[in-house]
């Protein structure tokens, strides 16, 4: 089924609000991408984006989603943090967004990150009593969430030239 021109514009628009908000949390990401993929994929019976290109979309829109739980955690693992303070730091995290989420609002990311961030450092103190390597820990975990971003921003920007690439393709 060929659709309007107007639906692959409508489609990219949306597309882009999501890669703002791989940058801007406060706005769906990577899951907005692939939803917009999806229904267009839908409402044009899969002719242009097929099923191996709903697939290839799919399997980045994974790495890309899940890439906030596997980067801050290789960080944090690469400055030395224990299983347990990489815990403790999920836990501080869920703490934090949700008291950031009930007293500010939007502020729940920033929230998850501080209380995440206060808990591993805390943590680590706690574990080697040096507040120096505790805060080396933290530091490796800040570098994980850049990485997390970085990732994010790319596999957002590949999904959108694909689908760009096989919407135009016809």
């Amino acid at each position: 089924m060929v659709l309007p021109p107007w639906a692959f514009w409508v489609t990219l628009a949306v597309m882009l609000v999501g890669l703002l908000g791989v940058i801007l949390p406060i706005l769906p990401g990577i899951g907005l991408i692939w939803l917009a993929a999806l229904a267009y994929a839908i409402a044009e019976r899969f002719a242009t984006i097929d099923l191996v290109t709903f697939a290839a979309l799919t399997i980045l829109g994974v790495i890309g989603y899940s890439a906030n739980l596997w980067a801050s955690q290789i960080g944090a693992k690469a400055g030395g943090a224990a299983f347990t303070s990489l815990l403790l730091g999920f836990l501080t995290g869920l703490i934090g967004a949700l008291v950031g989420w009930l007293l500010f609002g939007i502020g729940a990311i920033a929230g998850a990150l501080i209380g995440a961030l206060l808990g591993i450092v805390f943590a680590e103190w706690k574990r080697r009593e040096d507040w120096r390597e505790a805060l080396k820990v933290g530091g490796g975990w800040l570098a994980g969430c850049a990485l997390s971003g970085i990732v994010q921003f790319t596999i957002g920007v590949l999904m959108i030239l694909i689908f760009v690439w096989q919407a135009l393709k016809g």
